[in-house]
C-alpha cells in the first residue's frame, strides 16, 4: 500500500507538488516568522485541539446517548460548529487562495503555468479544510451515527455518509462563498478600494460569523422547522438548509421542507460556480496587477494632524502601534479575531438582558462577560504585538534604541492601557446602559478598570520588546496546554469572581476592600516589572543569534535522489 500511494504521488508533477507544500505552510505569513519556526507543529496543534474536542463529543455520545428527539438539535450543533471553524478559516486565510506580489515575483519567471498556481492554492486551502473537518468531527460524528439512527448497520452506514457529505456541503458553500465575495471585489474596485474593502470585510466577517453562531435561534424538531412561524429563519439560515440536506440524504426529511434543501443545493451549486469563475478571471486579469500590491494599505492625500501623546518617544510608538493595527492586514485580522470572540461571549451572556424592555438588576452574565471582554482584549493586543509589521526594517529601530529600556516599557504599559482596557471599558459601560441601579455598574467599572491595569502587568512580565517588531515563532508554545488551560482557568475564575463581586457590590466595606486588593496587587507587579526592565535587554527575534551560523541541515538525516527529487532518509 506504501509503495502504490508513493506510485500515485509520483504521478503527480513535481511543480505542483512543491507549490502545493509552500501553499500549505504559508497559513502563516512567512516574513513574520522567527528562522527557526516550526509551522507543520503549529498546524498539527490546531488539529490536536479539534481532534480532542471530538473525541470527547464521541464519548460522551456514546456513553450517555442522548434521545432520539434530539436528533436535529446535535445536527444543527454540528452544522453550526463546522460552520463556525470554516468561517473563522476562511477569514484568517482571506488572501491565501488570490495570486500576491511574492507569486508573481517569485513564480513569474519560472516555467509554472497559472492554472498550476492556482490549483496548488486550491488544493492547500482544501486540505486546510479537510484537516479542520476531519479533526472536527472524526469522533463525533461516528458517535452519532450510531446513536441517532436506530441501532441497524444499513441505517448507521446511511446516517453516517449523509452526515458527512452535509458536513463537506456546508464547508463548501461558506468558503466558496467567501472566495466569491473577494473574487467579485477583486474584480470590480480598484486596487486601492479593494485593500480598504479587505479591510473592512474582514472585521464585519468574523464579527457575523461568531454573532451568528451565538445568538441563532435553535429549533428542536423538524416539525417546528415546517412551522410557518419559522419559515423566514429556515429559509435564511445556511444551517438548516445544510440540516434538510442531510435529513434529505438520509431519508428522513418531509416533504413538505423538500424547499429547504433544494435552497442548500442551490447555494451550493452558485458558490462552487462563482468561486470557481473568481478565481479563473483574478489570475486571468489581475495576477500582474499584484506586483504593485504595497504591503499597507496606501495612506490617503491631505494633511494630517497628529498631536503629541507625551514625549518623543511615546508618541513615536504609540503612533506606529495604532497604525500597524489600522493599515496591516495580519495585525488587523488577528486582533478583530481576539475582539470577536469577546464579543461574542458577551452578547451571548447578555441575550435575554438586551432584549429586555425593562432595565434589569446586575447579574452574574453581565459580570461574567465584560471580566472576559477584558481579558481577552488585553491579551489578545498582547499577541498582535509579537507579530512584526516589518522584519527587514527592525535594524532602523535597533540603531534609534538610544533611550533606557524602561521607557520602552512604559510605553508599552500606556499602549495596553489605552488599546486593550479603555476599549473593553467603553464596551462593558455600552452594555451596562441597559442594567441598573447605575450605582452598581460604575463600582464594577472601577473593579474592571484595575483588573485590566493588573492583567496589563501580567502581561508585560517577559516582554522585553518593542511592540510589532519582533519576529514570531510559532510551534514554541504548546497550542494544545495553553488553549484548554485557558479554557479552564477563564472558566472557572471568572464565575468564582462574578459570584463574589455580585455578593460584595451590596456591601460597601467589601467593595473598598475588593479595590484595595486589586490595587495592591497590580502596584507589586508594577514594581517588579520595573525593577525588571532597569536590567533587560530589548530584542528583536525570538531565537537568539548563534556564534557560528549554520544552514540548519546538522540533523541526523541525509537526503537521496529518487527520481526528480529528494528524499529525507535516515543516516
Amino acid at each position: 500500500m506504501p509503495k502504490l500511494l508513493e506510485q500515485l504521488i509520483a504521478r503527480i508533477p513535481l511543480p505542483f507538488r512543491v507549490l502545493f507544500r509552500q501553499f500549505l505552510l504559508r497559513v502563516i505569513d512567512l516574513e513574520a516568522l522567527s528562522i527557526e519556526a516550526d509551522v507543520p507543529r503549529f498546524l498539527g496543534q490546531f488539529a490536536g485541539i479539534l481532534i480532542l474536542i471530538s473525541g470527547m463529543r464521541g464519548v460522551g455520545a456514546l456513553f450517555f446517548p442522548p434521545p432520539p428527539e434530539m436528533a436535529l438539535t446535535i445536527e444543527l450543533s454540528a452544522l453550526s460548529n463546522m460552520l463556525l471553524v470554516v468561517g473563522l478559516i476562511s477569514v484568517v486565510t482571506w488572501d491565501a487562495t488570490f495570486p500576491d506580489r511574492r507569486d508573481v515575483l517569485a513564480l513569474g519567471h519560472l516555467p509554472v503555468k497559472p492554472i498550476t498556481i492556482l490549483l496548488a492554492k486550491v488544493s492547500a486551502s482544501g486540505a486546510l479544510l479537510g484537516l479542520a473537518m476531519i479533526g472536527l468531527n472524526w469522533a463525533s460524528g461516528s458517535a452519532w451515527s450510531i446513536v441517532l439512527s436506530g441501532g441497524s448497520m444499513l441505517s448507521s452506514a446511511r446516517f453516517f455518509l449523509a452526515f458527512w457529505f452535509s458536513i463537506g456541503s456546508a464547508s463548501v458553500f461558506l468558503y466558496g462563498a467567501v472566495l466569491a465575495l473577494q473574487g467579485i471585489a477583486a474584480l470590480i474596485l480598484p486596487r486601492k478600494l479593494f485593500l480598504q474593502f479587505s479591510a473592512i470585510a474582514q472585521l464585519a466577517a468574523f464579527g457575523l460569523f461568531m454573532a451568528v453562531y451565538f445568538l441563532e435561534p435553535t429549533l428542536e424538531s423538524l416539525g417546528q422547522m415546517g412551522d410557518p412561524a419559522n419559515r423566514w429563519l429556515v429559509g435564511a439560515s445556511p444551517v438548516y438548509w445544510f440540516a434538510a440536506l442531510l435529513n434529505q440524504v438520509n431519508g428522513t426529511l418531509p416533504d413538505e421542507l423538500m424547499w429547504v434543501a433544494e435552497r442548500a443545493w442551490e447555494g451550493l451549486a452558485i458558490a462552487l460556480l462563482g468561486a470557481g469563475a473568481a478565481l479563473v478571471l483574478c489570475y486571468l486579469h489581475t495576477m500582474k496587477k499584484s506586483v504593485e500590491e504595497p504591503d499597507l494599505v496606501p495612506g490617503s492625500a491631505g494633511m494630517h494632524w497628529a498631536p503629541r501623546l507625551g514625549g518623543s518617544l511615546r508618541t513615536a510608538i504609540l503612533y506606529f502601534s495604532m497604525r500597524s493595527l489600522k493599515r496591516s492586514r495580519q495585525h488587523r485580522v488577528v486582533f478583530a479575531f481576539y475582539w470577536s470572540i469577546s464579543l461574542a461571549l458577551a452578547l451571548n451572556c447578555l441575550h435575554g438582558e438586551l432584549g429586555a424592555t425593562v432595565p434589569g438588576e446586575v447579574l452574574s452574565e453581565f459580570l461574567i462577560s465584560t471580566l472576559l471582554i477584558m481579558v481577552f482584549a488585553v491579551f489578545g493586543l498582547r499577541n498582535v504585538c509579537v507579530l512584526p509589521i516589518s522584519l527587514n526594517a527592525n535594524w532602523v529601530l535597533r540603531l534609534t534604541q538610544l533611550r533606557p529600556p524602561e521607557e520602552y516599557f512604559a510605553v508599552t504599559r500606556s499602549l495596553f492601557l489605552l488599546l486593550g482596557v479603555i476599549p473593553a471599558l467603553l464596551v462593558a459601560g455600552a452594555l451596562g446602559l441597559w442594567l441598573r441601579p447605575w450605582s452598581q455598574v460604575i463600582i464594577h467599572l472601577a473593579v474592571l478598570f484595575l483588573f485590566g491595569a493588573f492583567l496589563v502587568e501580567v502581561a508585560l512580565l517577559k516582554f522585553d520588546k518593542v511592540p510589532f517588531t519582533c519576529s514570531y515563532m510559532p510551534g514554541k508554545t504548546n497550542m494544545q496546554a495553553v488553549f484548554w488551560g485557558a479554557v479552564f482557568a477563564l472558566s472557572l475564575l471568572s464565575i468564582v469572581a462574578s459570584l463574589y463581586e455580585q455578593q460584595a457590590l451590596r456591601d460597601p466595606w467589601q467593595v473598598a476592600g475588593m479595590l484595595a486588593s486589586e490595587c495592591g496587587a497590580t502596584g507589586i507587579l508594577w514594581v517588579i516589572n520595573r525593577r525588571r526592565a532597569k536590567g533587560a535587554q530589548l530584542y528583536f527575534e525570538e531565537v537568539a543569534p548563534e556564534v557560528i551560523l549554520t544552514l540548519g541541515l546538522a540533523d541526523g538525516m541525509r537526503y537521496e535522489p529518487i527520481g526528480p527529487d529528494l528524499q529525507k532518509t535516515q543516516p
